[in-house]
């Protein structure tokens, strides 16, 4: 399978942050939410994939080829790829319009009425500037000129970012409306996990730059759970040995324990006694990343 983007063993070093050993691959039909906590490397990975900045280690290939920082595949490659970084990447002096004019210029597919409809329906008036613009009405700006150059792949970056919830559901009704057309991927990182609830195939997480799991939405959503546990309980999960040793993760509360149940219907065979409910993403996160390993 030729992947719309695989990152192999990607390696960043800073003064102060090292991002080591990144791999994650988008699968053409596929949404891959991308979360960790803020400066878990989200951002260093995104930027290094799209060869923005050089990786120290590491291969990434888009759409089957190998590229890095100033490789002049790049060019060529560019065109096939819509990029939402966390900060919206026109000057402030631009206007809407000007922006649609910077399309044409960039790209050889712009599709110049579907730029206006999106402006349209996101409410941004042509003559507006850039720097009057909220930060959420910029990250429309620049999601709808990255949807408006038919690209196979797209890359956000905390794209739903200072969206009101009404918004962000238009947003996610966008990309929907991307992925139903051929063989296109997004790699979407967010701190917003419901967004990804809605929309991932898959979910990788990345902390203090290394990735910590990967795993498909639906066994997070679907099958994970979250007990709800006294101290007895606790205990008595690991006497029988519900949990091979150090797989278990448990986080105490004032009022409990939270024990993180990859099969939450398994535990509740186990343990009918012991509350399971459907485990969240942001709960898998949370007890995988904070939870004691037993």
């Amino acid at each position: 399978m030729t992947y719309l983007m695989e990152i192999d063993n990607l390696g960043k070093r800073y003064d102060d942050f090292e991002l080591s050993g990144v791999s994650l691959a988008v699968e053409p039909g596929c949404v891959v939410g991308f979360i960790g906590s803020n400066g878990a490397g989200k951002t260093t990975t995104i930027k290094a994939a799209l060869g923005i900045i050089a990786a120290d280690e590491g291969a990434v290939r888009l759409f089957g080829q190998p590229i890095a920082c100033g490789s002049p595949e790049l060019d060529t490659i560019k065109s096939r790829i819509g990029v939402v970084l966390d900060t919206c990447a026109f000057p402030d002096t631009c206007r809407v319009g000007d922006v649609g004019a910077i399309g044409r210029a960039a790209y050889r597919e712009w599709d110049a009425v579907q730029f206006a409809a999106l402006c349209d329906r996101f409410n941004l008036a042509p003559k507006k500037k850039v720097g009057e613009l909220s930060r959420g009405m910029g990250m429309k700006l620049t999601l709808a000129f990255a949807l408006s150059h038919n690209p196979e792949l797209l890359v956000l970056d905390e794209a739903t970012a200072g969206l009101d919830p009404i918004a962000r559901d238009e947003v996610l009704d966008l990309l929907r409306d991307f992925m139903a057309e051929g063989d296109r991927g997004i790699l979407m990182s967010t701190h917003i996990t419901s967004d990804l609830e809605k929309i991932a195939d898959e979910v990788v997480c990345v902390d203090a730059g290394r990735i910590v799991f990967t795993a498909p939405k639906d066994a997070i959503t679907d099958e994970a759970g979250v007990a709800r546990c006294r101290a007895a309980d606790v205990t008595a999960i690991l006497d029988v040995g519900f949990f091979a040793p150090g797989e278990a993760r448990i986080l105490r509360h004032d009022y409990g324990y939270d024990v993180l149940a990859p099969d939450r219907f398994a535990f509740a065979r186990a343990f009918p006694d012991i509350p399971v409910d459907k485990a969240t993403i942001e709960d898998y996160m949370t007890l995988t990343l904070k939870g004691e390993s037993r």
